[in-house]
């Protein structure tokens, strides 16, 4: 492997149970069940990551350049800003995305931290979950936009965060992202598991909208994933980036499955490296 390679979905299974870190459980088992749902060939190949070490191991082993840690800020799994720069500032293989959830905390407070992770913590976007909240909300919900006004200000991407695993998938609607990016037209936005499985229409907002980007990452492998490598190959060449979603998918092996997906030589430094490194300002 000689391309450089920018990971933006990746999480050490340490951070939480959810992703992994108690051998036996539920949770374990829950995310072995998922591993085996997106094609990992070992299930539980993230058990390397229940240590900081081992984890930073896997990503240099694995032709990873840099993988983007992401927090989260839902009701149902908080993992503070905070916490996400002690893991990511001594190694410079990793970088440190903030997480602000307004529901929970209040708008104003919101956008407090979110200025503090960029300025001071120095993390390099920040990622939102509408569709997790309680309630659940869509990305276009007015809450939001302070929020949105703030990073745009601050010159880094929100990153919207919906799949499958969204639980109430009439909370997974691209057309609401279609809206944000209208009414936000110089804010990167970045779509976290390419609102999988709607791939035809989040493709056609990227489409329209060039400040929206697509992360289809363990869904690229899912049925359907095809018409993002078909986007991708083509007018959505600068909007799309490579992510493994670790612990989800194991790392050397969706770098593989990645590079055999069919890619134009022409396209694939930005795919899997210079998209990224624009959006974060590397």
């Amino acid at each position: 492997m000689t391309q450089k390679i920018i990971d933006f979905r990746s999480r050490p299974a340490l951070l939480d149970d959810f992703y992994g870190a108690a051998p036996g459980t539920a949770s374990f088992e829950s995310a072995r069940w998922l591993n085996r749902r997106t094609g990992s060939t070992q299930d539980d190949h993230f058990v390397r990551s229940l240590t900081v070490d081992g984890y930073v191991a896997e990503v240099r082993e694995s032709g990873i350049h840099r993988a983007v840690v992401v927090g989260r800020d839902t009701p149902g799994l908080r993992i503070s800003n905070d916490r996400i720069h002690a893991l990511t500032s001594p190694h410079p293989e990793l970088i440190g995305l903030a997480s602000a959830d307004p529901q929970t905390t209040g708008v104003e407070a919101a956008i407090r931290e979110v200025e503090r992770a960029v300025n001071v913590l120095g993390q390099k976007a920040v990622n939102i979950e509408p569709g997790f909240g309680a309630p659940a909300l869509l990305p276009d919900d007015r809450l939001y936009f302070p929020l949105y006004e703030a990073c745009q200000s601050l010159g880094v991407p929100v990153c919207l965060m919906s799949g499958p695993t969204t639980p109430d998938l009439d909370f997974n609607d691209p057309a609401a992202v279609g809206r944000v990016a209208r009414a936000f037209p110089q804010l990167p936005i970045v779509c976290y598991h390419g609102f999988y499985p709607r791939a035809d229409e989040i493709v056609g907002v990227a489409f329209r909208y060039e400040n929206v980007h697509l992360v289809p990452d363990m869904y690229l492998f899912a049925p359907g994933g095809r018409r993002y490598v078909e986007a991708a190959n083509g007018v959505l060449q600068d909007q799309f980036l490579f992510a493994t979603s670790y612990p989800f998918r194991a790392m050397r092996q969706t770098v593989d499955d990645f590079l055999a997906l069919g890619w134009r030589e022409e396209v694939l430094p930005k795919l899997l490296h210079d998209n990224a490194a624009r959006l974060l300002g590397l």
